[in-house]
């Protein structure tokens, strides 16, 4: 079951985890309206840019919506991500259809409790972790779960979907 001791309130995300009886905990974190990136996640943290993961939402020509779950340090590679979903292409979706689609806001997209399940594909390099960082629900608040169970309890596809992020 989910550890939360006397912690954070419990997200809509963390009540399905804990009624699937997987372990994570919750670990708050300071927002900054203006830098909802995840390098500054990260570094409210404490933690490497490569085991925080952001949920992108994705619109594939010919297969409808699906997830992207990468490291703050990446971006998706359309091409990529368009193929492992089967589709010819894919954008992300315009973030006005976030909130209606999914339940979530930018900044608190979390891969898990989307008002309905879509295909959800994680970077391989989540494997590289015993415990990865992705968001609970809401701004503020992330899980630390094992890639395990995150992909499972997601039906979760990995794959090379994600460039690292160019300097500019």
């Amino acid at each position: 079951m989910g550890k939360s001791e006397k912690g954070p309130a419990k997200t809509n995300a963390a009540r399905l985890l804990d009624k699937a009886g997987i372990e994570y905990s919750l670990v708050p974190y300071e927002v900054d309206e203006s830098n909802l990136a995840a390098d500054h996640v990260a570094e409210e943290l404490g933690e490497d840019i490569n085991c925080v993961f952001k949920t992108l939402v994705l619109n594939g020509e010919r297969s409808g919506h699906f997830v992207c779950v990468i490291p703050g340090n990446m971006e998706v590679d359309l091409k990529a991500a368009a193929r492992v979903a089967g589709a010819k292409k894919a954008d992300l979706i315009p973030m006005k259809e976030l909130l209606p689609l999914t339940g979530y806001i930018r900044g608190g997209c979390s891969p898990i409790g989307m008002k309905k399940p879509f295909p959800t594909f994680f970077h391989s390099t989540i494997n590289n972790f015993d415990r990865v960082y992705v968001s609970a629900g809401v701004r503020g608040l992330q899980f630390c779960i094992s890639p395990a169970d995150l992909i499972a309890y997601t039906g979760g596809t990995v794959a090379d979907i994600a460039t690292y992020l160019v300097n500019s």
